[in-house]
C-alpha cells in the first residue's frame, strides 16, 4: 500500500529534520548532547542515533531547505519555545519542494 505523504514525512521526513537540527545546534553552537535533546524535546539516546545515523539517514540536498534548518537552529538556540513552530515550517518547506516525497507529489492542498 502507497504512505499517504503525511506518513512520508513522519517516518522519513521528521527523523531527518530532527537530525540536521540537532547536528547545527551542535556544530554551530556548541551545545552538547543532553542540551540539543531538551531543546528539541527528545531522549538524549535519540539524539545519538541521529548523530551515529541509526534515526533519519536520508540527506537533505536541496540548499534552501539546508539554509532553513541552519536559521531554524539559530532561531531555537535562542528560544527554545519556537522549535515545533520551526519544526513544522521546514517539515512544510520540504513538502512543498518535495524533498521526501515518494513519487513526486506533493501534500494535498499544497497547491
Amino acid at each position: 500500500m502507497k504512505k499517504t505523504p503525511c506518513e512520508v514525512m513522519l517516518w522519513d521526513g521528521l527523523p531527518v529534520i530532527r537530525k540536521e537540527l540537532a547536528t547545527s545546534l551542535i556544530q554551530q553552537f556548541d551545545i552538547n548532547q543532553r542540551g540539543v535533546a531538551e531543546k528539541l524535546g527528545v531522549t538524549p539516546a535519540a539524539v545519538c542515533q541521529y548523530l551515529s545515523n541509526k534515526r533519519g539517514r536520508a540527506v537533505i540536498a536541496d540548499n534552501d531547505v539546508r539554509l532553513e534548518i541552519a536559521i531554524a537552529a539559530q532561531r531555537i538556540q535562542e528560544d527554545d519555545e519556537v522549535v515545533v513552530t520551526e519544526t513544522c515550517r521546514i517539515c512544510r518547506l520540504c513538502a512543498v519542494k518535495k524533498v521526501f516525497s515518494e513519487d513526486g507529489t506533493p501534500c494535498p492542498g499544497d497547491d
